[in-house]
C-alpha cells in the first residue's frame, strides 16, 4: 500500500500544477482587470499602477522582458486617437487608421504620470515616412537625451527606443517630430522592463504559493491566509456537524427502507425524499428563520455567539439535504438486498437484521464512502447560503462578499486552497477502498 500511496502521491503533482495553472488563467487572464474592478473605471492611471505593480499584475503573463504601463495607454489609431486628441500638431485619420504629425512639428507624447525613476522603458513605433526625416526623442532620460531615427519608407515600418528615466521623472519628455514631409503613425505602445524572461505574473504567483501567502484582500487589506484560518472554524463548526447528522439519517432511514422494503414504510420515505427535494433550499432557510425563528422563538437567527446559534442553520441543512441522500442510499442499500449473497445468507437461515447490519451495509460502504469523502473538500469552503442568512462569519460568506466586491485574491485562493482539498480526497478515497472491502487491491 505505501508503494501505491507514493507512486499516487507522484501522480497528483501533475494535476495540483495543472489546477495552479488552470487557477491562475482564471483570475489573471480570462477575469478581467482585477484594478479597474476593484478602484473603478474612474481611478487614476497612477494609483491602478501601484495596484499592479503591488500584486504582479504589470508583469507579463506567462513570460517576457517586457511588461505593460499605465504610463501611456496602447495607442491603435486604427481604432481612435485616444489621449492624442488634445496634442497640438498631430491630426487623428480615421479613414487612414493613422495619426499624422505634420511637417516641421513636434508632438509630445500625452504620458498619464511621471515614469518611475530606475525603471527600464520601451517605446514601440509602428510608422509610415513617404518622405522626409523624422525621429522619436527622449528628453529627461538617466544618460541624457535619447534618439530614433525613422528611415524614409512607403511602407509601415517598426522602430524602437530603450531609455531610462533620470532622477527627476518630471523632467522626463517624449515626443515625435517630423521635417519635410508628414509622419504617419499606425501604432504606439509602452512597455517596462522586468529582471528577467520568467519575471511574469505565474512566476510571482508562484513565488506567493510557496511562501503559502495568497496575497491580501482588495477590500479589508487583511492577509488572506488570516482571513481564511479566521473563517474555517465557524465553517467547520457548522458544516461538519451538519454533514455528520445528515449522512447518519440518510443511512439510517436507507437501512429502514430496506428492511421494511416495498411496505407502507418504505413507500412513506420514497414520497418524504421526493416531497424535500421538491422544496427550493431558500424556501427552508425562510420557513425555518420564520417559524422556529421569528414564531416560537427557539433559536436565535443571526449570529455566531455560542453552539445555540448554529443549532437551526445544522437543522435546516439536514433537512434540506435529506430528500436527496435518502433517495441515493435506499438505492444502494435495495440494490444490494438482491444480490446472490443476500439470497445465500437468507437460505442459511441468518435473520433479516444480521443480513442489513452484517452483509448489506458493508458491501454498501463503498459509494457511502465516494460520497463522504467527495464531501470533503465542501465541508472547508462551507455553505454559501446559511452562513449568509444567519450571519455565519465563516469562508462560504466570505466568499459571497469577495464576490459581490470583486476580491480577486479572496476567491483566488478559496478556488485554490479548495482543489488542492479536492485533490487529496481522491487520494483518501482509493485508501478508504482498499481499507473496506478486501477485495480492493491497491497496485
Amino acid at each position: 500500500m505505501l508503494r501505491y500511496i507514493v507512486r499516487r502521491t507522484l501522480y497528483m503533482i501533475p494535476t495540483v500544477f495543472g489546477v495552479i495553472v488552470a487557477t491562475f488563467l482564471l483570475f489573471n487572464w480570462v477575469g478581467g482587470d482585477p484594478a479597474m474592478m476593484k478602484l473603478g473605471k474612474n481611478a487614476s492611471p497612477r494609483l491602478l499602477e501601484d495596484f499592479d505593480a503591488q500584486r504582479g499584475y504589470n508583469k507579463p503573463l506567462l513570460w517576457g522582458r517586457w511588461g505593460t504601463t499605465r504610463a501611456f495607454a496602447d495607442a491603435d489609431f486604427a481604432r481612435s486617437a485616444g489621449a492624442w486628441r488634445d496634442v497640438a500638431g498631430a491630426e487623428h485619420r480615421p479613414e487612414a487608421g493613422s495619426l499624422v504629425v505634420r511637417d516641421g512639428v513636434e508632438a509630445v507624447v500625452p504620458l498619464a504620470f511621471d515614469l518611475y525613476p530606475g525603471e527600464t522603458y520601451r517605446w514601440l513605433i509602428a510608422y509610415r515616412l513617404p518622405a522626409g526625416r523624422a525621429e522619436f526623442v527622449v528628453r529627461g532620460a538617466a544618460d541624457g537625451a535619447r534618439s530614433v531615427a525613422l528611415a524614409p519608407s512607403s511602407a509601415w515600418r517598426a522602430a524602437r527606443l530603450d531609455f531610462r528615466p533620470g532622477a527627476d521623472a518630471g523632467e522626463l519628455a517624449c515626443a515625435v517630430r517630423a521635417g519635410g514631409g508628414d509622419l504617419e503613425l499606425r501604432a504606439l505602445r509602452l512597455r517596462r522592463g522586468v529582471a528577467h524572461a520568467f519575471d511574469s505574473q505565474l512566476w510571482f504567483y508562484l513565488r506567493q504559493l510557496a511562501r503559502l501567502d495568497f496575497g491580501a484582500s482588495h477590500e479589508t487589506n487583511q492577509r488572506v491566509s488570516t482571513m481564511i484560518r479566521d473563517g474555517l472554524l465557524p465553517s467547520l463548526a457548522l458544516t461538519v456537524p451538519m454533514f455528520i447528522a445528515g449522512l447518519l439519517t440518510a443511512v439510517t432511514l436507507a437501512l429502514l427502507c430496506a428492511f421494511f422494503r416495498n411496505s407502507p414504510v418504505d413507500r412513506f420515505f420514497v414520497v418524504l425524499g421526493v416531497i424535500l427535494m421538491s422544496v427550493n433550499y431558500i424556501v427552508w432557510i425562510v420557513l425555518g428563520q420564520y417559524v422556529l425563528g421569528y414564531g416560537v422563538r427557539l433559536f436565535p437567527v443571526w449570529g455566531f455567539e455560542s453552539w445555540r446559534y448554529l443549532v437551526l442553520p445544522c437543522l435546516i441543512g439536514v433537512v434540506s439535504g435529506l430528500g436527496s441522500e435518502l433517495r441515493f442510499y435506499r438505492t444502494v442499500m435495495l440494490d444490494e438486498m438482491y444480490r446472490d449473497y443476500v439470497r445465500t445468507a437468507f437460505a442459511k437461515g441468518v435473520g433479516r437484521r444480521g443480513v442489513l447490519f452484517r452483509h448489506v451495509l458493508k458491501n454498501a460502504m463503498i459509494p457511502i464512502l465516494t460520497g463522504v469523502v467527495m464531501a470533503i473538500p465542501f465541508l472547508y469552503t462551507g455553505s454559501l447560503l446559511l452562513e449568509t442568512f444567519f450571519g455565519i462569519p465563516g469562508l462560504g460568506r466570505m466568499g459571497v462578499n469577495a464576490l459581490n466586491s470583486s476580491d480577486v485574491d479572496v476567491i483566488r485562493a478559496l478556488v485554490f486552497v479548495g482543489a488542492m482539498i479536492y485533490v487529496v480526497a481522491h487520494l483518501i478515497t482509493d485508501i478508504s477502498y482498499a481499507l473496506v472491502d478486501p477485495r480492493v487491491r491497491l497496485q
